[in-house]
């Protein structure tokens, strides 16, 4: 087979049409939690702490104090913007309790397999007593 042959054949299996799939149900479920944290619990969050805004907290290495953070970017003073770092921390703990939230509700809703153990089948009446038979003839 030609090398185009064979990169065909390897994107036609299902795996890769499975994984494909995957990446772009997961980049649609990523935007639902992400406006989910953005819209629905980072506004309640910031009602718990008294109206903190997290994106918003920032040191300037410089030792430089500014009213806010575009100030700072727009003076080009060098900042650590801690807060991005604890929004991302804060969405990733959300993202993973959904994610959990979805695949327990999804092993629920699975069909609880019965295993059933089948033995071996032993050789029937007619087969033993053809063996013995046999056994007795020699």
């Amino acid at each position: 087979m030609g090398f185009f042959s064979d990169f065909k054949a390897s994107l036609m299996r299902g795996d890769v049409l499975s994984l494909a799939t995957a990446v772009v149900i997961g980049a649609a479920f990523g935007k639902i939690v992400g406006s989910a944290v953005d819209d629905v619990i980072m506004p309640i969050v910031g009602l718990l702490t008294g109206g903190i805004d997290f994106t918003q907290k920032f040191i300037t290495l410089d030792g430089s104090s500014y009213p806010d953070l575009p100030a700072a970017k727009e003076a080009g003073a060098a900042v650590i913007t801690y807060g991005n770092l604890v929004q991302a921390i804060i969405n990733f703990i959300i993202i993973a309790f959904f994610v959990f939230v979805i695949l327990r509700a999804a092993e629920k809703a699975k069909k609880k397999e019965v295993v059933v153990i089948v033995a071996p089948a032993g050789p029937t009446q007619e087969e033993l007593l053809t063996q013995i038979r046999d056994l007795l003839k020699k």
